[in-house]
Order: C-alpha cells, then structure tokens, then sequence
C-alpha cells in the first residue's frame, strides 16, 4: 500500500494548496510523489499548459517514487487528515513526462514579480483574442518567447506558457512588495522559482529517433 507521511500540518496544508490548484486546472490531473531524501517529499503535475510544477514538504512517501490520482490526493490531505495518509493506488501509468535528472541549477536572473504577473495578463489577454479552432491558442502563440535573461554565455527565453503556468497554478503573490522569480536553468532545461512553487520545461525540444 502507498503510505505518504507529512508530520507537520503547514506543510500539509502546503501539499494540499499545490494539489488543489492542479485539480483545479485539470481535474483528470495526477501527481508524482518523489523522495528526494530522508525527510523531503517532491510533489510533481503536468499543468495544461505543457509545464511541469512542482513543490517540495518534509516528509516521506513509500515507494519512494508513485504517481497518484490528484483528487484522490486531494481528499487524503483535507478529509482524511493527520500525518500519515492513503494517497491512493498507484497510477504510474498515467504518467508520460520527463523529469529534470538534476539539481544543478545555474542561477540566470531574478523577474520582479510585478512584471511576471503584468507579462502573464497581457498573454491571457492575447490568447483570448487568437482562440484556435478546439477552444485553446495555438501552440505557436503559447511558444512565444516573452522574456530573455541571460548570465554570461547562458541564455534563456521564458515562453508565455511557463509564465501561464505558473500564475495559473497560484506560485506567486503580486502584493507582496519585492517578491522575485528566481531563474535557473541547465543545458536541457529551464526553472522558474517562486514564492509557492516552481515551473519548468525543456529548453530544447528532443529530436525524434529515427529508425
């Protein structure tokens, strides 16, 4: 049986802030559950917008790596209650994405969070008015590159789809006065970390194998 254990009650409230939000921009959404070591839980969803979010709580979950329902998840965080919980049977595969298989991040650059929550308007505001024909803007309005940082040689753009990401699941507070996004990023891949969680995606598409 899956076990997750989260000893303090901020930080299941945390975890269950970072699911609700998942539910709520994709209720058929599921959650990687990672241990990262002895007293840290990762908590992984891939958004609709084609980015990947996560946030970190102590805690610990066995096995050590599980994909659950996230509504199931959600309701052993706010109904079921106390440290030790049932997230629900394992769903590995529903599972697709790719994770970063790193933590060696290269710091690029800090966004005041006012120009993050400004940028991220502005493209809800354009994607209203470029609708396609299913409903949703097209893919090459969401790659849009919005922002360009860069730190000597390394240089990242952010397209509007990381910064729907991570306004729309909720990662940062415009009121608070000096609040940052912090930027790294790898060879391969691109994060953007706020206040409540953090976004990322592939710098770089992958090529496809040829047979």
């Amino acid at each position: 049986m899956t076990e997750l254990r989260i000893p303090d009650a901020g930080d299941r409230d945390t975890l269950a802030a970072f699911v609700a939000r998942a539910v709520r921009l994709d209720g058929q959404t599921v959650v990687r559950l990672r241990r990262r070591d002895d007293r840290i839980v990762e908590a992984w969803v891939v958004t609709p917008f084609e980015v990947l979010a996560t946030r970190a709580v102590e805690g610990t979950v066995a096995p050590g790596d599980v994909t659950v329902s996230g509504s199931e998840l959600l309701a052993a965080l706010t109904v079921a209650g106390g440290p030790v919980m049932d997230p629900g049977p394992p769903r590995d595969l529903l599972w697709h994405s790719e994770l970063p298989m790193t933590d060696r991040w290269q710091y690029v650059d800090e966004l005041p969070v006012g120009v993050v929550a400004d940028l991220a308007d502005r493209g809800v505001a354009l994607a209203r008015d470029n609708v396609g024909p299913h409903g949703t803007p097209p893919a090459s309005l969401m790659d849009q590159p919005v922002l360009t940082v860069s730190e000597g040689t390394l240089e990242v753009k952010v397209q509007l789809r990381c910064l729907f990401a991570i306004s729309g699941m909720g990662f940062f507070d415009s009121s608070i006065d000096g609040d940052v996004v912090r930027v790294t990023a790898t060879d391969s891949w691109m994060r953007l970390d706020a206040r409540y969680g953090a976004v990322l995606r592939r710098r770089h598409a992958l090529l496809p194998l040829l047979f």
